[in-house]
């Protein structure tokens, strides 16, 4: 236990499954949240945010599993915290939100409890928490990242990115609910849609571990889960299509939306306004990648 009583832990947000590689691939962006977790006297979890009320009590109940899941794999002393969330990375648009705060919660609780978990042992509790790792591994470890449960552990590597990378963000100005688009993805695939998704997984992979960035072009034509959900998105193709037509390796949706995202290696402006033209209502970003993952701080005694 340390003597701090306030951890402040900020996280990137993150985009998952680029393409075909559902619930597997992500990578982190230069786009954070922060939690402040103060200790409090009592053994309650509390939370302050901008968002709404109804907003509030669904990441209230996300925060108090967590923080239960924290003690119970830890067997530390239980003790209640104050926990004030704040940041960029808006709620259910495929940014990986859910991970910001759950993360942000387990690692300032790890942080005041005197770190009993190191990067892997939050990577497992979080990924637990979420069900699949492909938000929470970029998120604690930051970079390019291909992650999934062997056995009762996770498997994580991870490839930072260059520094020459842009991910071109368009953030519509509507949510997509993360169960509503998991029930669009069929239960069953065709033998050549299941070759065709191992292929473009595989080659997505390879493209980022060995550098080649230049061989993502082409690869992004997912048949696992953006087809099913592309009419959750109006003009996803046609977004897409214009980032890459601007000069983009290639455009994905993260997640499971709403956010679509394009990858630039060169004049990523120019690729933001050709996808910002399509749907100007919508937030457009040019975000560096994030290599680094979480950050924790501690104050106070």
């Amino acid at each position: 236990m340390t003597s701090a009583s306030v951890a402040t832990v900020r996280v990137p947000g993150t985009t998952a499954n680029l393409g075909s590689g559902f619930d597997t691939l992500g990578l982190a962006v230069a786009f954070y949240n922060r939690a402040q977790v103060r200790r409090r006297a009592d053994r309650r979890i509390d939370i302050t945010s901008p968002i709404g009320n109804a907003a509030r009590a669904g990441a209230l109940a996300m925060l108090e599993e967590a923080a239960a899941a924290f003690f119970k794999k830890t067997r530390c002393a239980r003790f209640g915290a104050d926990i004030h969330l704040s940041g960029d990375v808006p709620i259910a648009r495929g940014l990986g939100s859910s991970v910001t705060a759950r993360l942000g919660c387990v690692a300032g609780l790890n942080a005041l409890s005197g770190s009993p978990l190191d990067r892997q042992g939050l990577l497992e509790l979080v990924a637990a928490l979420e069900g699949h790792p492909d938000n929470a591994a970029p998120a604690v470890f930051g970079g390019f990242t291909a992650a999934g449960f062997v056995g009762d552990a996770v498997r994580c590597i991870r490839v930072p990115l260059p520094a020459r990378v842009r991910l071109v963000t368009l953030i519509p100005d509507f949510e997509v609910s993360t169960p509503e688009a998991r029930k669009r993805v069929p239960q069953q695939f065709s033998k050549a849609d299941t070759i065709h998704i191992l292929n473009r997984a595989s080659l997505v992979t390879a493209a980022f571990a060995t550098g080649d960035l230049e061989s993502l072009r082409g690869c992004f034509d997912d048949r696992i889960h953006q087809p099913y959900r592309a009419p959750l998105i109006p003009g996803m193709d046609a977004i897409l299509a214009a980032g890459v037509k601007a000069g983009a390796v290639g455009g994905w949706l993260s997640g499971s939306g709403s956010t679509l995202m394009c990858l630039a290696l060169e004049n990523p402006e120019a690729v933001a306004r050709a996808m910002h033209r399509k749907m100007p209502r919508a937030q457009i970003h040019v975000l560096k990648p994030d290599n680094s993952g979480l950050k924790v701080s501690l104050k106070g005694a």
